[in-house]
């Protein structure tokens, strides 16, 4: 047995006495006329045994919505280029069995246990609309199985006594206009009727699969909207809040209870476009941070305008810098009321929670990425071998599992986590 299984398997028996001692899923069962839900009070989020909940954890990056340099590519960033580079390797229908085995094995039971064991509350959930469409996304073409992959990690959080949030990291016709939102470079959501009906249709139906579940700390609505490239950004900014308004409402449509989180332009950093705060009791809002100084003077912004629309303010996503920043910035999260989720769980090497040692063949396909793929002639002569393209991508299955991955320790204790 290895440490990490050792680790899972002695940080289950002591999560499995705090359930029995009442922890999240429990309380949800909750005396008559009893809130099973979360509530936002004030700057606070409040528990259904009526304790305080200060968000700490970690994202699930990657799985649901595949970002390039989580694999080691630069060029092919967003998931379509990914599937793409793949097809161009092995063909579409290795491609596709890949990216079944690929959900079935970066994320699984295993690695909410081993973020449970570390002392996390709560799990941020990134995913692409794709997966609740018959959209071509991720192997599959039609009967996508979203809600199976969500309904799984419900039950695993259930066990573990973690909260979850749902995150739309990928919305129709692109809310951010780069790679991470699979966009065509522009945040046409922003504009497209069709676009934003089929959004709030998405998150009408998810909203209705998962309004009894207790589990679901909230809906967030989309991620980093509306990026800093654009020369209509005003134009654009002020579109933001009439569509988060539309999504609320259908949500509403089907669940009065969870906590709805907004994001703001630019990054979710510029809060200054969202005038009305008051439109909904469970909302709250999330901001995300790289780099900077490590200080509370670098987020004020953030703390006025929580203290201004008496919200809960949340960090989404941080990370990506040295361990001692990272401790430092979480302390002033904490000095302040922010709860947060480190980005992201597992990737490629380091700077993370689970860092994954690639395999050696893989670096013949990070070199195919980083070519010349404009024409059939140039990626006809660049294509490495097929069978040691599909010997790196079957390696990088095996690599990814959880107890072949690296804690990065210096990285988990930095989050104000312990070091299983």
């Amino acid at each position: 047995m290895n440490k990490i299984q050792t680790t899972i398997i002695c940080g289950m028996c002591s999560l499995f006495a705090g359930v029995l001692a009442g922890g999240c899923a429990e309380k949800a069962e909750g005396a008559p006329g009893e809130t099973k839900f979360v509530q936002v009070k004030g700057h606070d989020l409040i528990k259904p045994d009526g304790t305080k909940l200060f968000i700490v954890g970690t994202n699930l990056g990657n799985w649901l919505n595949p970002e390039g340099y989580m694999f080691g590519f630069q060029r092919m960033n967003a998931p379509r280029q990914i599937n793409d580079l793949f097809c161009h390797l092995v063909g579409p229908e290795k491609t596709a069995e890949f990216w079944q085995r690929f959900k079935d094995n970066y994320i699984t039971k295993a690695d909410i246990d081993y973020i449970a064991s570390t002392g996390a509350n709560t799990i941020r959930l990134p995913f692409h609309y794709k997966l609740f469409t018959d959209e071509d996304y991720m192997g599959l073409t039609s009967a996508q199985d979203g809600f199976a992959r969500i309904d799984s990690v419900v039950s695993w959080c259930r066990a573990d006594s973690l909260y979850l949030i749902l995150d739309m990291h990928d919305a129709p016709g692109g809310q951010t206009g780069d790679n991470i939102d699979d966009s065509y470079g522009y945040p046409w959501l922003m504009e497209n009727e069709k676009c934003q009906k089929q959004f709030c249709d998405i998150w009408r139906s998810i909203a209705d699969h998962y309004k009894d579940e207790p589990v679901i700390l909230g809906y967030e609505l989309i991620n980093e909207p509306i990026a800093t490239y654009f020369d209509n950004q005003d134009e654009l900014n002020a579109k933001l809040e009439p569509l988060h308004k539309k999504a609320v409402a259908a949500i509403r449509e089907v669940d009065k209870n969870h906590v709805i989180l907004i994001g703001a332009p630019q990054w979710n950093s510029n809060f200054e476009p969202l005038k009305d705060t008051d439109y909904d009791p469970q909302l709250m809002f999330t901001c995300h941070r790289y780099g900077g100084p490590a200080t509370a003077d670098a987020i004020r912004s953030y703390i006025d305008f929580r203290d201004r629309s008496n919200r809960p303010m949340y960090m989404g996503e941080i990370g990506h810098n040295t361990d001692e920043w990272q401790a430092d910035f979480v302390k002033v999260m904490k000095d302040n009321n922010i709860g947060y989720t480190f980005w992201p769980y597992k990737k490629r090497d380091d700077s993370c929670m689970m860092g994954i040692t690639m395999p050696e063949e893989w670096e013949e396909v990070v070199r195919f990425a980083e070519g010349p793929h404009h024409t059939f002639a140039e990626v006809r002569d660049a294509r490495p071998d097929r069978a040691k393209a599909q010997v790196a991508l079957d390696k990088f299955i095996e690599q990814c599992k959880v107890e072949n991955c690296v804690p990065q320790e210096g990285y988990i204790a930095s989050m104000g986590l312990k070091v299983p």
